[in-house]
């Protein structure tokens, strides 16, 4: 029985990897999301008949399965894409929390069952899961917060890094008597000192995030389903689950490499990134102060001649598609100048979005093709033979100002090179800055054309007004 057991795990492990390799492409990224699902439910019927038969809690187990499967499907299939960067980053809370929650029953069985004594290892693994997972979870928490508007400002105040640090460092102090206390060295105050710990840890993670901009979201993101991976790695090791050990490991090395690659697309580096308190000021007015030339607002009608009689454009999407939902106008337009002989395709900046791959998504749900998607790399040597390159919902990721300000915030950032396009299409809401509340050159460039309203609205005009051309 040991056996089948440890042979189904391992079989849940190599669909884990599997279905992460599926992933690392948009091509076969559902089939790598289904892989992977099958192997977390093998993962899960072994551990709820084998796990289940001896702790006999089959009737908190199905019940929370069932109540935690029918929100997820709720969720997913009613949740709108703009909100997909916060479902994630719920989801990622979710995961630590639950690792927190097992180092939790791990760390209090001490006093709940009498007697019992962890070995070391076991203890300070589920102190580091404990620890970790709180973090992730009051952090993606107030990410969640953040990116769903519940919070509208970013905390920052004088000395707030040694502030943080004092929490953090007293946190770890608090779990290091909890573990002398599991090991029977010294009486550190059962009970209550583990959650003063906890409370620690969780305080931690809120203070980490609130000053963190919106601009920086995506790496935030990404960082707690790291914090998320280790956490149930660590945990998996304290019930000697092999599936968790995996399957935490996996996500926990996945969710490092993407946060260090986001991070190096905005060339900063990751503790600037958490405790720079960058783009908290999100939101600013362009005021035209310091800038040359001037904003130059272009119709519908002369947008759309400038487009049909092109040879190549360039869409480079951001947030604002996400918001307008105009992904699938944008679509109909890049396909309706297809048929005219231009060659549109999309760019796609590691960065754009509040997550990563959020314009992946939004396109890849609009229908378009993963052959007309490029990314920064593979695109920016084509925007000097582009005759329009279309910003719709952009800003910092298509501002020259990182190129050739040094005293930009975001100066040595990798950007799209719209600007050396012959013509630049903006469309844009207003006149605010993006989220990271910078003003953008691109806008004032004399190749530069506003066309402002909401981007689905907008699209719709530049459709009807193209086929009229």
């Amino acid at each position: 029985m040991h056996d089948a057991i440890q042979v189904a795990y391992l079989a849940a492990a190599i669909l884990f990897i599997y279905g992460l390799r599926g992933m690392s492409s948009p091509r076969s990224a559902r089939r790598g999301i289904v892989v992977a699902g099958v192997g977390m439910l093998v993962a899960t019927i072994v551990t709820v008949f084998t796990e289940g038969f001896q702790t006999v809690n089959f009737a908190l187990m199905f019940p929370a399965i069932g109540v935690g499967s029918a929100l997820a499907w709720v969720a997913a299939r009613r949740v709108p894409m703009t909100a997909m960067p916060q479902m994630v980053a719920i989801y990622n809370g979710m995961g630590g929390g639950a690792a927190a929650a097992i180092a939790a029953d791990e760390l209090l069985r001490l006093w709940v069952t009498g007697g019992y004594r962890p070995s070391g290892s076991v203890t300070v693994l589920a102190l580091a899961g404990a620890l970790i997972g709180s973090v992730a979870f009051s952090g993606s928490i107030i990410a969640f917060a953040k990116l769903q508007e519940l919070i509208k400002r970013s905390l920052l105040f004088p000395g707030q890094n040694v502030v943080n640090l004092v929490v953090l460092v007293a946190g770890v102090a608090s779990g290091i008597l909890v573990a002398l206390e599991q090991l029977g060295l010294m009486n550190s105050g059962g009970v209550a000192m583990v959650v003063v710990f906890f409370v620690l840890a969780l305080a931690y993670g809120v203070l980490m995030t609130l000053p963190i901009g919106g601009a920086d979201m995506p790496v935030v993101i990404s960082m707690y389903n790291a914090f998320t991976g280790l956490a149930v790695g660590f945990e998996g090791y304290v019930l000697h689950n092999a599936a968790l050990i995996i399957a935490g490991t996996v996500v926990g090395a996945a969710g490092t490499l993407l946060t260090q690659l986001m991070a190096k697309a905005m060339n900063r580096s990751i503790a600037n990134v958490l405790f720079a308190g960058f783009g908290a000021a999100g939101g600013q007015q362009l005021t035209g102060e310091g800038m040359a030339g001037s904003l130059k607002p272009i119709e519908v009608d002369d947008a759309a001649v400038m487009l049909a009689y092109s040879q190549k454009v360039i869409i480079v999407p951001g947030y604002g598609l996400a918001v307008a939902r105009a992904q699938h106008k944008i679509w109909e337009l890049a396909k309706l100048l297809g048929e005219r002989g231009v060659d549109a395709k999309f760019a796609i900046h590691p960065v754009a979005g509040r997550m990563p791959g959020h314009m992946n998504v939004l396109l890849a749900e609009a229908g378009v093709p993963y052959d007309k998607i490029f990314d920064l790399e593979e695109i920016n040597a084509e925007f000097p033979t582009t005759d329009v390159a279309i910003v719709i919902g952009a800003n910092d990721v298509v501002n020259p100002a990182a190129r050739d300000e040094p005293s930009s915030p975001i100066f040595g950032m990798p950007i799209l090179d719209a600007d050396k396009a012959r013509n630049v299409l903006v469309i844009k809401r207003g006149r605010g800055a993006g989220f990271a509340g910078i003003e953008n050159r691109l806008f004032y460039a004399d190749a530069t054309r506003m066309l402002y309203g909401d981007g689905q609205d907008v699209a719709t005009k530049l459709v009807a007004a193209v086929k009229k051309t």
